[in-house]
């Protein structure tokens, strides 16, 4: 890496810049947006750059954390066909910039001529046009060791031409490598072109790449249907938590319920005294967003849990739902922030024929937009100082862009640390806007995708399609607003085969438990997606010692995704033939190859089902006719493999997947085989 100086500002009609720069990559819609990478990512930029004629040219990446005012530079290297690559690493949290710069250089020109050259009067005259280009070079150096190098390397092929040397003496002293690289350190750059706009690049923590997520209600934390959670209780919770290999433990909204409008249990309209209210409908007299619902704890308690989760590797994440029940002290003090019906109430939520008349959602064309979006910001501003880190933002897309460009860019600059999800089901051109806008992670249609085609395309879009450089995915087999009819049907195969596919396929996966683990499965209604009894609505007992649960059985998945780096990212993903309808399989491995896993998943929740892999083996890293041992971490099976066609066969009564390890064997030693 090498420090250039500044280019010389250039006029777009200056005809001297004879440069083009294009196709530059990654960059998304142009550089409006920001590309995502992850602390210590090698982050690997590409560029067309090309000139009229057939001089010689080159290009340096720049790149420079936000704030700092010059450019880190390397030079890049041709690929072939005018495209040329360079990296860097993203060695800090935050904001940074990219950019290509590139020049038609004469030095290098006059070097590529040189060493073509046979001709002995047009060698002495080249070596003196060599001769003042590395003077000119010398000159740009400044005072140093490189100026110096240069002056004498001018001055030696000057002699040298004027005194009649022999072409053999010329070329060497013309060619001399080592020389040349001191004068590519500082080239013309009168005439360089800088792409422009410099590309944004966003780099955030690890977690937002890589993460297990846990929901769970705090006023079920409590063992006893006759007192309410608390905080206290969630605590006695963190050990189960931490035991099934889970880090983030994600609370939907922990403030004050609305009493006006309250809905009953299973969103009935006519509720009870006892009745707890939804969670989501935020905003009581006791406060509003930046309150805490007082049967859970204090202020003190919440940030005691915050810490005490930390012990046990843990992070807290909060639910942010923009939106107040009627009784919120925002309604009475803002009016002008709530939409008017006809007869002048308030607007409550709705999305017909569902209707939320205990939510009322922010009017984003109010007169008063610029107050609300600063008291939006302030409650993650007030959170963040409490000790959270990680967001779960409820319906975004229903909210303003404008506004979650601004509050997660507003944010991020006083903590880069913090990562935003997006609770987004709608149109996937919405899901990818918001992710575009800076929300580290989104939702998925995972819970909605069964089939083997529906998989296959759908994580073959997300892992290489056009959003792979903003959107992460996280894929959730359910939710308290999603019991798919799948798990709804297919009984303890299922769950464990779901679980298996998002634990696998996606770099940040999560399960609303302990409904999840304990195999909730009973809906509202026939054809509906909504939990009978579900805890959106009251509180739950939860018997975490059930014997049926599958508790073990995802600590085992969480244990081989921390194991395996290859399950802890979205790329290198790849997708294998297997000629059975009902089952799918792909592998997942890292950059260099080092950690490969395989995974085959029985999709029929009743049947055994078995079938012939086609493995691409140079994707892989092995040769034809290589054996490679296959270490099944889900039963302890291993298997002995060799060539691209390989048996497997699943009993989901038993275990619906196989998640393997791949062992290339070593050598053969006595006759035992050694595997890595």
């Amino acid at each position: 890496m090498n420090a250039l100086p500044p280019a010389e500002p250039v006029d777009a009609t200056d005809g001297r810049v004879r440069v083009v720069i294009e196709g530059l990559s990654p960059a998304i819609d142009g550089g409006r947006f920001a590309v995502k990478r992850v602390l210590g990512d090698e982050v690997i930029v590409e560029a067309d750059c090309f000139a009229d004629g057939h001089d010689v040219v080159a290009c340096s990446l720049l790149w420079r954390p936000a704030g700092e005012p010059g450019w880190r530079s390397v030079t890049m290297k041709l690929l072939g066909n005018d495209r040329w690559r360079a990296s860097f690493v993203a060695d800090a949290l935050g904001s940074w910039g990219y950019t290509v710069r590139a020049w038609v250089d004469p030095f290098l020109s006059w070097r590529h001529d040189f060493s073509r050259r046979v001709d002995i009067d047009d060698l002495h005259l080249a070596a003196l046009t060599g001769a003042a280009l590395i003077e000119q070079a010398a000159q740009r150096a400044g005072p140093g060791s490189d100026a110096v190098l240069l002056q004498a390397w001018a001055q030696d092929l000057q002699r040298a031409a004027q005194g009649g040397a022999a072409a053999g003496e010329l070329q060497r002293l013309g060619m001399d490598e080592a020389r040349a690289a001191v004068a590519s350190r500082h080239p013309d750059l009168r005439h360089a072109r800088t792409y422009a706009p410099e590309l944004p690049l966003s780099v955030e923590r690890e977690r937002a790449r890589f993460s297990s997520w846990y929901e769970f209600f705090p006023r079920s934390a409590s063992p006893e249907l006759s007192r309410h959670g608390t905080f206290a209780d969630c605590e006695a919770w963190l050990p189960y938590v931490a035991g099934m290999g889970f880090d983030v433990l994600y609370f939907p909204p922990i403030h004050p319920i609305g009493r006006i409008n309250r809905k009953g249990r299973n969103n009935t309209l006519q509720p009870t005294p006892q009745d707890l209210g939804s969670p989501w409908a935020i905003g009581a007299d006791e406060g509003g967003h930046l309150e805490i619902l007082p049967a859970l704890g204090t202020l003190d308690d919440f940030r005691r849990l915050v810490r005490r989760a930390g012990e046990h590797g843990i992070e807290i994440a909060m639910d942010i739902a923009f939106q107040c029940a009627p009784d919120h002290p925002w309604v009475r003090e803002h009016p002008q922030w709530f939409r008017r019906r006809a007869d002048g109430s308030i607007q409550y939520a709705e999305n017909p024929p569902k209707k939320y008349q205990d939510i009322y959602p922010f009017d984003f064309e109010s007169e008063g937009w610029a107050a609300m979006w600063q008291a939006l910001a302030g409650v993650f501003e007030f959170w963040i100082a409490q000790g959270v880190k990680i967001f779960r933002v409820d319906n975004p897309h229903t909210k303003s862009f404008g506004f979650w460009e601004w509050a997660i860019r507003t944010v991020r600059e006083r903590h880069p640390e913090v990562i935003f999800l997006s609770e987004a089901f709608t149109r996937p051109k919405v899901m990818h806007r918001l992710a575009k806008l800076g929300f580290s992670q989104s939702y998925t249609y995972f819970s909605w995708r069964n089939t083997k085609q529906e998989l296959t395309e759908y994580f073959t879009e997300l892992a290489r399609g056009p959003g792979r450089d903003y959107f992460r995915p996280n894929a959730w087999p359910n939710t308290p607003d999603i019991l798919p009819a799948a798990l709804q049907w297919g009984g303890r195969a299922v769950f464990m085969a779901r679980v298996s596919l998002a634990a696998t396929l996606a770099g940040n996966y999560g399960i609303y438990g302990p409904a999840f683990e304990l195999l909730e499965a009973q809906a509202l209604r026939p054809g509906g997606e909504e939990y009978l009894d579900s805890e959106k609505f009251e509180q739950r007992v939860w018997n975490r010692d059930d014997p049926a649960s599958l508790a073990a059985f995802i600590a085992l998945l969480n244990k081989t995704r921390r194991d395996n780096p290859a399950l802890q990212q979205d790329t290198g993903l790849q997708f294998i033939g297997i000629d059975n309808e009902q089952m799918i399989a792909y592998a997942k491995s890292t950059p260099d190859g080092s950690n490969v896993v395989v995974c085959v998943v029985n999709l029929d929740p009743h049947h055994v089902q078995s079938g012939w892999l086609n493995l691409d083996l140079p994707a892989l890293g092995l040769e034809a006719k290589q054996a490679y041992q296959m270490h099944d971490v889900l039963t302890g099976a291993h298997f002995l493999w060799q060539g691209p066609r390989n048996y497997v066969s699943l009993d989901p009564q038993r275990c619906p997947a196989h998640v393997m390890q791949l062992r290339s064997r070593l050598r053969r030693e006595n006759d035992f085989d050694y595997f890595l």
